[in-house]
């Protein structure tokens, strides 16, 4: 063992590094693959920026997963960056009963974008990407995509946080009564 900064570190297990990891608050996402009744969604919060120069990004999904066939033979996919009140949403794609087809675009009311996947209008953005790139990564495989079009909502919503094993929101801005 090594002693750094006053702690003892050994060989973590799976349990202390989910629940390590879960100290991240990150935002929550439904990743989409496919539209009519092709669509495929699953929720999703490991998403990071790459670069800007080309566009790109990273997605996280399970290796053994039904996802990462479809986005490898379609070579596209989007991520929708869900609000606060997309909550069930959230909850309703990370089952494995999850809606598929024109049951899941009716659910998310969403409409098919440039590279022929669903988006979400309501979404507070979403990113259609076309795969530029696939590394294994353990039981996952980190997807990168080139960012080939893109939408915000303007709307004043809070976006959807995961933290702690649960979904969370940001703290309330400050009125002008209480600055």
């Amino acid at each position: 063992m090594t002693a750094v900064t006053g702690a003892l570190l050994a060989e973590p297990d799976v349990t202390t590094f989910r629940t390590a990891m879960g100290r991240f608050p990150t935002g929550v996402t439904l990743l989409t693959q496919g539209s009519g009744e092709d669509t495929i969604v699953m929720t999703l919060n490991s998403l990071t920026s790459v670069s800007l120069d080309p566009l790109l990004l990273l997605v996280s999904v399970k290796a053994d997963g039904r996802m990462l066939p479809r986005i490898s033979r379609a070579g596209s996919f989007v991520v929708n960056v869900l609000t606060e009140p997309q909550r069930d949403l959230a909850q309703e794609f990370c089952r494995p009963d999850r809606p598929e087809g024109h049951a899941a675009m009716l659910r998310l009311a969403a409409e098919e974008g440039v590279t022929g996947n669903a988006v979400l209008p309501t979404a507070e953005a979403y990113f259609e990407c076309l795969v530029d790139a696939e590394y294994r990564a353990g039981d996952h495989t980190l997807l990168i995509g080139r960012v080939v079009a893109l939408g915000q909502n303007t709307t004043a919503s809070d976006p959807l946080l995961f933290h702690r094993g649960r979904f969370g929101r940001l703290p309330a801005e400050p009125t002008a009564e209480a600055a």
